[in-house]
């Protein structure tokens, strides 16, 4: 039975972090705005994550910058003095997002059931949402939707970005070659594949005609890959890695033709953007952490290194389990990578040289 059988008058969402989180949140959300246009919208959300969503239509953003402590706490309760939502979304689990609800009045306050709840979230909730079957994030995200009584839970993305982001990505595509973005890196330095793997799918992909970029933030982990990888090729690249607003990085990642990346925003980013992606996989189970769209077009070193690891198949182990072994991505061989290259161009009709989407 759902929570509302008429539009609620406000509804606050609660997930600080991080950004692949964020972009699956999105569409959640968006699902409750299509039914429910009406229904007054704020959201918490990360410093970083804010640049994301501030300009989502109809969508009160509020910054909680973690950073700050105890002070983010007090100025997060005295911006929301006052205010009465008639539901909370308590879309993370982290004990930190938890000590936020004690500040935040709602009629109703959602989380996650026993199956998907940790660190006590559900101490912190009054009602909670029961998980789907499907084991990925975006579809217990999808969840909060339908328990509040939304009919049509398809997951669309709305993002959008100024035009001189636009600009700026346009002029760092070629219009007169596909363009392949690869985010070599992610934030945590165990989820990136092995610079000599990039380096090989670089040279494959360049063969075949393709304009190459690399991107990323500037945290020192992924501009160091990015050298190593420039060190260990003789074709051209266009280096961004560290220097783009993340918008920048939305712009460029809708425009391209194909995104190769790990386990990382970007990788969700233009799965929000329906860029095909070809996300690299070895520590989550990508059915639970994988591009929602392009799932399909993982290529995972996860089923043989959790085995390898616990001795034990996917289908015996606890949905959540992880592989913690470091090097696990180096079981991603180069062919694997430039065999799913190859399925996504003749999937999604990229064999000829000029993009369409650049044109």
């Amino acid at each position: 039975m759902a929570l509302f059988d008429s539009a609620p008058r406000s509804i606050c969402v609660l997930r600080l972090s991080a950004i692949g989180d964020v972009c699956n949140a999105i569409a959640a959300v968006q699902t409750i705005q299509r039914q429910w246009p009406q229904t007054k919208i704020t959201w918490i959300t990360g410093k970083l994550e804010a640049q994301l969503i501030h300009d989502l239509e109809n969508i009160n953003v509020i910054i909680f910058d973690k950073k700050q402590g105890l002070k983010a706490y007090r100025q997060l309760w005295t911006t929301l003095k006052g205010e009465q939502f008639d539901a909370l979304l308590h879309m993370q689990y982290a004990f930190r997002a938890s000590i936020a609800t004690l500040g935040i009045k709602a009629t109703y306050k959602l989380g996650f059931d026993a199956t998907r709840s940790q660190d006590f979230q559900t101490w912190f909730t009054n009602q909670h949402v029961p998980s789907p079957n499907a084991p990925h994030v975006l579809d217990g995200m999808l969840a909060f939707a339908q328990f509040l009584g939304i009919k049509d839970t398809t997951p669309k993305w709305a993002l959008t970005y100024s035009d001189s982001d636009n600009q700026w990505a346009e002029e760092k595509l070629n219009v007169h070659k596909r363009n392949l973005v690869i985010v070599p890196g992610a934030s945590k330095a165990y989820k990136n594949w092995m610079a000599e793997g990039y380096a090989a799918v670089i040279q494959y992909v360049y063969d075949k005609g393709w304009n190459i970029i690399l991107a990323g933030s500037p945290a020192q982990v992924e501009t160091d890959l990015a050298a190593r990888i420039l060190k260990l090729i003789d074709c051209p690249v266009t280096n961004l890695v560290g220097n783009s607003t993340l918008k920048q990085m939305l712009a460029l990642l809708d425009k391209s033709d194909l995104v190769i990346a790990p386990d990382t925003g970007p990788a969700h980013m233009a799965n929000a953007m329906n860029t095909p992606v070809i996300g690299l996989y070895a520590h989550h189970n990508p059915q639970r952490t994988g591009p929602y769209s392009y799932r399909e077009y993982v290529v995972s070193a996860y089923e043989d290194a959790i085995k390898a690891e616990t001795g034990k198949e996917i289908s015996e182990l606890n949905w959540r389990s992880r592989v913690k072994d470091e090097s696990a991505m180096n079981r991603i061989q180069a062919a694997q990578v430039t065999q799913m290259f190859d399925k996504a161009v003749k999937d999604f009709h990229l064999s000829d040289k000029v993009s369409s989407n650049t044109i």
